[in-house]
């Protein structure tokens, strides 16, 4: 089967336009003839490239994955003009990482560092919350996304999550200040406590141990973040409940101290895949050593 490089054009200017409309304008014919090339290009390929949705053209999967091929095709056609004239090649394959706003720095550069070290790879990285990550899952606008809460497997069938990472939680402080109690009901029924919001599964698991502990905590600040957490940890007296890998570096430049492991809570992490036709070879294959390597 030859391709026809004039659909392919028309199914991408549509596929960037997402409206038969503004792309015939675009392209100078009518709205009827441009529809009729698109048609074509699926019969030709047996797949359907769009869903409609009222007025708009929403990519399929196999839409999606025609677009990553045009956009290279149409790329390399101009890096070719550009090599002929400069001197110069470039080509990369744009890989889109989702990541949720308040996972940690430190698990995030683990995850991407094997991803930032492969030249052959543009990085984009989306951070939102883990309901817009999936949803841009759902539609493909995004490879993987990050996350440290799983969707649940009933309502969400079109995602399968890895667990990449299953970190410790601690009691972190400021060096120097002074000597902690070795046991963990008195330390929590004593000291101010900095905490990760609501939003948090950690912060869950530790309401939990406080109700059996029979512990009513005196909490200074909580926060969604844990970066702002971090920072928290580094200004403000008092203990801080963080896994380590957040304040790894300040663990070990000994701005602060661990002062205590918490038994049974822990923070996990996930690499949330959609289940695809046609699967990503490069997210495949880093998924691979990521889990083979990670920490």
């Amino acid at each position: 089967m030859l391709l026809n490089y004039n659909h392919l054009r028309y199914f991408w200017v549509v596929a960037h336009e997402g409206n038969l409309t503004r792309a015939a304008e675009k392209l100078h014919i009518a709205q009827s003839a441009l529809s009729i090339q698109i048609k074509t290009l699926e019969t030709q390929i047996k797949q359907e490239l769009f869903e409609r949705k009222g007025k708009h053209l929403i990519l399929t999967e196999a839409g999606r994955l025609a677009l990553d091929y045009a956009d290279e095709i149409f790329k390399t056609g101009n890096e070719l003009v550009d090599s002929l004239q400069k001197g110069t090649k470039s080509k990369k394959q744009v890989i889109k990482v989702g990541v949720i706003t308040t996972l940690s720095r430190n698990f995030q550069m683990q995850f991407l560092r094997p991803l930032l070290n492969n030249h052959d790879i543009e990085l984009q990285i989306v951070s939102d919350n883990l309901n817009n990550l999936l949803v841009m899952l759902d539609t493909h606008e995004i490879d993987v996304a990050l996350a440290n809460n799983v969707p649940l497997t009933d309502h969400c069938p079109n995602w399968v999550a890895y667990l990449i990472a299953d970190q410790p939680v601690s009691l972190v402080a400021r060096s120097k200040q002074k000597k902690y109690p070795k046991d963990l009901k008195k330390l929590l029924k004593n000291e101010i406590i900095n905490l990760p919001s609501h939003k948090s599964s950690i912060r869950h698991h530790f309401d939990s141990l406080l109700a059996q502990l029979n512990i009513q905590a005196k909490i200074a600040v909580e926060v969604d973040d844990m970066t702002m957490l971090r920072l928290i940890a580094l200004e403000k007296q008092g203990i801080t409940l963080v896994p380590p890998i957040v304040v790894k570096d300040e663990l070990k430049s000994k701005k602060l101290i661990e002062i205590m492991r918490i038994p049974n809570i822990h923070e996990s992490f996930y690499a949330i895949i959609p289940k695809r036709k046609f699967e990503n070879q490069i997210i495949n294959d880093c998924m691979q050593t990521i889990c083979n390597n990670f920490y």
